[in-house]
């Protein structure tokens, strides 16, 4: 018998830094599309400054565009809208079809500074925040523990730390976490390794990853979170998109053919049918091509 995966669609994460705006129309086409093809859990949408990331600009929009494309009676797809501040929650709160607000936390004090001016008190009590406001207008929460697998600044860092924020958000009731590598630089032995040594911390807590990879090194990626128990994962078409500190175009989001690929092999359930994958990967590389200038992916 296959166990059943969670596989969390990217377009947010992969169009986020783009060089070139890509229309309205054309995300919410490309949202439809993922829709058709299976994805029913979609990180598509966030509501943070237009200063700063001029391509989410139009997430209100966006959405009700994808809103009135979808045919009545379906199952709605879960939309995940990120949000860094209450400024963006309450955007994301009002706005139809999000349905799980995602936030990223950092356990780096510096890259927490450089991402949202704030301190760790500042950041916990935002998330207690998002946590209550969310329970009470009946959406989902994910909370992103971003450089959960070390990172580049000489910082303390070490399983315990993230064992540690995982028991303060199991006690304070978020119930869905992501294992972020914010950077990349995790090796598979590393994202195993982690993984296993948290886990019975965080019982009734849905406990995924987000990994960036080097192209090369997606499947061990993949399959070491698999084997340590990890069953939610996120990825994005084509890997489209990366990290800005990562200092190098290769090291971005892992591509989801490739986790597909990974976790078949593995003898996974991702109850995501390839073939229907042709439309929304010709998307993805013209994407790439017109708003993006990268190569094209076969």
């Amino acid at each position: 018998m296959t166990e059943q995966i969670k596989l969390i669609e990217c377009p947010r994460d992969a169009w986020q830094g783009l060089p070139e705006q890509i229309p309205t129309d054309y995300k919410a086409e490309y949202l439809k599309e993922l829709v058709h093809a299976g994805f029913k859990n979609i990180d598509a949408v966030s509501f943070v400054s237009p200063k700063h990331v001029k391509q989410m600009a139009d997430s209100e929009e966006v959405m009700a565009k994808l809103n009135a494309s979808l045919p009545a009676g379906a199952e709605a797809p879960e939309i995940i809208g990120i949000v860094v501040n209450e400024k963006g929650l309450q955007r994301a709160l009002t706005t139809p079809g999000v349905t799980t607000i995602g936030y990223p936390y950092s356990i780096s004090a510096y890259f927490r500074r450089a991402n949202a001016n704030m301190t760790r008190d500042e950041s916990r009590s935002l998330v207690e925040k998002l946590k209550k406001e969310t329970t009470a207008a009946n959406r989902g929460l994910v909370i992103y523990i971003s450089m959960a697998f070390g990172n580049p600044y000489d910082e303390p860092w070490g399983p315990e730390i993230v064992a540690d924020t995982l028991e303060w958000l199991k006690d304070i009731r978020v119930r869905t976490v992501s294992l972020a590598d914010t950077v990349g630089t995790a090796s598979p032995q590393l994202v195993g390794d982690l993984y296993r040594s948290v886990k019975d911390h965080v019982a009734g807590i849905e406990l995924g990853v987000h990994l960036h990879s080097r192209p090369e090194n997606v499947e061990e990626k993949i399959l070491a979170a698999y084997e340590a128990g990890c069953r939610r994962f996120d990825s994005a078409l084509t890997g489209l998109g990366g990290c800005p500190f990562a200092g190098d175009n290769l090291v971005g989001n892992i591509a989801t053919e490739d986790v597909l690929a990974a976790l078949r092999k593995a003898g996974a359930d991702t109850s995501i049918d390839s073939a229907r994958l042709t439309k929304a990967l010709e998307m993805t590389n013209e994407i790439r091509a017109k708003y993006a200038h990268a190569p094209l992916v076969n």
